[in-house]
Formats: C-alpha cells, sequence, structure tokens
C-alpha cells in the first residue's frame, strides 16, 4: 500500500461584474484498507441568472455521490483505469441529459464544464469536459488537460499558433459542455503521483489573466506548506486577475501530495 496524505485549500469569487457565482467546488478526503483517497472538482456553470448555478451544483453532488457510493467497488476492485473511465462516463452521461432535460423543462439553455481530479493509491485520474484546467506543479509548471474549445480544436489542426489560440475569441467557445450538448464524451488523463507534487484546479476566469509562470511563482510546491498558505495566495492570484478586468467567476482547488 503506497502512504499518502494531502494538504489541500480552495478559493472562490464571483469577479468583478457577476452578482451570482455559477461555480462550483468539490473536495472530499477519506481513509480507506487502501490508503487516503481524494476526489476534487472545479465546475463552472453557464447560463442565465441561477441556472449556471443549477448545473455546476447539479454535477458537483453527482461526482460527491459517485465518490461515496460507486468508487469504493471501484477502488477495491483494484482501480483499473477502464472500469473508473467507464463508470465517469456512465455518471456524466446521466448528469448531462438530467441537466439538458432540466434546461428544456424551463426553455433555457445551461451548462457546466468539470475538471475532476481523483488521486488514490499512488495514481491520478483527471476528468476533463469543457476548459477548466488541471495543472501539476512540481520544479515547473505543466498543463495536464486539454480545453475542448475552438480555439485549442484550431491550433491542433495547426491554423493558428499557441499564441493565436490564447488570444483568439474561440477560446471561448465550447466544443463540450455538460447539459448544453447532446452528448459528452470527457477526456481522461491517467498518471502516478509524485510525493511533493501540487495539482491545481481552476475555472478559465483564473488561467485566462495569469501566465504559467505568475502561478507556479506562488503555488510552487516548496512553498506550500498548510491550507491556509494556499488559500492566502489563490486569493492574491484571484485578485490579480480581477484587477486585469477579468468579469468571470474565478475559482481555483490546490492539492499537494505528502
Amino acid at each position: 500500500m503506497i502512504l499518502i496524505d494531502f494538504i489541500t485549500a480552495g478559493y472562490t469569487d464571483a469577479g468583478i461584474r457577476k452578482h451570482i457565482n455559477q461555480d462550483s467546488m468539490l473536495l472530499m478526503k477519506a481513509g480507506t484498507a487502501c490508503g487516503n483517497v481524494l476526489l476534487a472538482a472545479v465546475c463552472d456553470g453557464m447560463g442565465g441568472l441561477e441556472e449556471g448555478e443549477a448545473a455546476s451544483a447539479a454535477l458537483v453532488r453527482s461526482l460527491a455521490g459517485w465518490f461515496s457510493g460507486e468508487f469504493p467497488g471501484i477502488l477495491y476492485g483494484g482501480l483499473k483505469p477502464d472500469v473508473m473511465q467507464k463508470s465517469l462516463e456512465r455518471l456524466i452521461c446521466t448528469a448531462n441529459r438530467r441537466i439538458r432535460n432540466y434546461g428544456r423543462g424551463k426553455g433555457i439553455r445551461l451548462g457546466t464544464t468539470c475538471a475532476a481530479f481523483l488521486a488514490a493509491a499512488g495514481q491520478y485520474c483527471i476528468m476533463n469536459i469543457g476548459d477548466s484546467r488541471v495543472y501539476l506543479l512540481n520544479d515547473h509548471i505543466e498543463q495536464l488537460t486539454k480545453d475542448q474549445t475552438l480555439a485549442q480544436q484550431e491550433e491542433d489542426l495547426g491554423r493558428i499558433t499557441q499564441e493565436q489560440a490564447r488570444k483568439s475569441p474561440k477560446r471561448n467557445i465550447l466544443l463540450q459542455c455538460v447539459g448544453a450538448n447532446p452528448s459528452v464524451k470527457p477526456d481522461f488523463f491517467c498518471g502516478k503521483t509524485g510525493h511533493g507534487s501540487c495539482y491545481l484546479l481552476c475555472s478559465d476566469g483564473l488561467a485566462r489573466r495569469l501566465t504559467p509562470e505568475e502561478i507556479h511563482e506562488r503555488l510552487n510546491p516548496s512553498a506550500v506548506t498548510s491550507g491556509q498558505y494556499i488559500s492566502d495566495n489563490l486569493r492574491h492570484l484571484t485578485e490579480l486577475a480581477k484587477a486585469r478586468n477579468e468579469k468571470d467567476n474565478i475559482s481555483a482547488l490546490l492539492i499537494k501530495i505528502i
């Protein structure tokens, strides 16, 4: 059994324009016979008035129920990546149908992104839908997820450069969103957790206004010693993004593996 523990904290802010924070976050930890396990998620809701908040909150509740209900069987069954991914795909399919039907019933269109991070038995599994992100921070910073946006698609096809994609208005056009598409297929990224490494989950409101270097300067693992340190520096980065006129909600979670 690989013994790991976590230092964690999160921060969320409605931003400089919106009166309602449509983001939702999830952070759950448990001790098991297979060691400590953790599930974290950042969901960025979209829709009029409070409907984006309803979409993101609904998905967070579904993930929390999965972690408490279905995940233990997957964990004690040997934590096979293909089994876990199929289980999460079923969860997303069900959540997508429920949110979509709710929107149809009210005559509105709503949805949510999702960046989810699961750590167990020395492994991590990331699930991504939309443009919320997960970064790995050690001696450098690396984006582990890939944005499901029109700008990213055009970059992948070689039509624009990475710098052009970063500034393109098409970076805000999502190719997938839970609740807004007839069907949704998440991206998965799996690997081994490293002792001392940090993983940052954030909505696009944070990543859009800050450079990776600015994020790493504040959240590099050598500096992260407590949850309070994480909270203080996530707040600092959020205020910096707001000072640069970021109008969207801003949410972030940091997990350090210890």
